[in-house]
């Protein structure tokens, strides 16, 4: 406890030294906080169906058993066209290797009638199959990746398992109708609204982007869209990333005027997708400042890794919720600009 008599100075630097002891500590034990983090939003994310499941008349146990069966599929889904696409990129990888000589050749002949020379000798001697696989295997092994998977999956369940009892010891501890409780109501609803819309938001890019490249006869084309889906939870820079790859094999296949029709659609998606279709699913609009939301990518992605990456926005918004039940540390939302979301959300409560 810290002494009454101390300054507000005092205060002030054992707080920030207590913050930089805790990135510390979860910086240490970023594996233990990436897998809790992930079944925590997972739980968040198919409340919904346990709550929808209840109303139909399955008891608890049940409804969760039939969650998590759904969620099997679902990731089994994932890895086996992810796996697959792998393998036929892969096959086709000489074949790839050939039409790159000459869309290196076609390049270089296009920057010759500006006078731009290039050489492409050593860019040749690249072997796509090597970058390709040795990219794949830095994110993570395959033994690592389902043993992630498998504790996620078992925290998941029991997290889900345990969520209406969590919730029933919560409101006999501080009163059903008291003031902690409608915020912690406030900000697990609030999460969940974000975590469910983004995933909805991120299904719709992921199978119009996808079936786009399908179309089009885009080698990997549901790799690509699934890597949309996967991607698009990091803001800006995810889409981004998911893109570049489509646009590589639509240029090694098509060439120029086929990477570029990647990149127009790519745009197009993000205007369509990103604002009107999110905007309409959202009960609210998510206006957090850029500088913020890149900031919190970078941070939480030094903290956790992808998985911070990938949750960064949940992640911010349970800090600055936890800000906003603050009455001392109110002022560093409406600092950063971000206490129009509480204030809102509030009003509609109210009303």
């Amino acid at each position: 406890m810290v002494p009454v008599e101390t300054s507000r100075f005092e205060r002030t630097l054992l707080a920030i030294a207590l913050v930089f002891i805790i990135i510390i500590a979860v910086k240490m034990t970023s594996y233990i906080i990436s897998l809790v983090l992930m079944s925590l939003i997972i739980t968040l994310l198919t409340v919904p169906a346990l709550v929808w499941l209840k109303k139909k008349g399955l008891s608890g146990t049940l409804s969760v058993a039939v969650i998590t069966l759904a969620a099997c599929l679902v990731i089994a889904a994932i890895l086996y066209i992810s796996v697959f696409s792998f393998q036929l990129l892969l096959h086709d990888m000489p074949q790839f290797q050939q039409e790159f000589s000459v869309r290196l050749a076609e390049l270089r002949t296009i920057l010759s009638t500006f006078g731009i020379s290039i050489e492409t000798d050593s860019i040749r001697s690249i072997d796509l199959k090597e970058i390709f696989s040795a990219g794949v295997a830095g994110v993570t092994t395959i033994a690592e990746g389902l043993m992630f998977l498998f504790f996620v999956a078992v925290t998941s369940f029991f997290m889900l398992l345990e969520a209406p009892r969590l919730t029933e010891r919560f409101e006999a501890r501080y009163g059903k109708d008291s003031q902690t409780v409608k915020q912690f109501g406030r900000m697990s609803g609030y999460i969940i609204d974000f975590i469910v819309v983004r995933t909805e938001t991120n299904f719709i890019h992921g199978i119009l982007f996808g079936g786009f490249l399908t179309v089009m006869g885009v080698h990997g084309a549901l790799l690509w869209g699934l890597l949309t889906f996967l991607l698009g939870y990091i803001p800006y820079i995810g889409l981004i990333m998911a893109a570049v790859p489509a646009i590589f094999f639509a240029w090694l296949q098509f060439g120029i005027p086929g990477a570029v029709a990647v990149i127009v659609v790519v745009c197009i998606l993000n205007l369509i997708v990103e604002n009107p279709i999110f905007s309409y699913l959202t009960s609210r609009k998510y206006e957090i400042p850029a500088l913020i939301v890149i900031l919190s990518v970078i941070f939480w992605g030094w903290l956790l890794g992808i998985v911070g990456m990938l949750f960064a926005i949940p992640c911010t918004l349970i800090c600055l919720l936890v800000l906003q039940l603050s009455d001392d540390l109110r002022w560093i939302n409406d600092f950063l600009g971000v206490g129009h979301l509480f204030e809102e959300h509030t009003r509609k409560k109210d009303d």
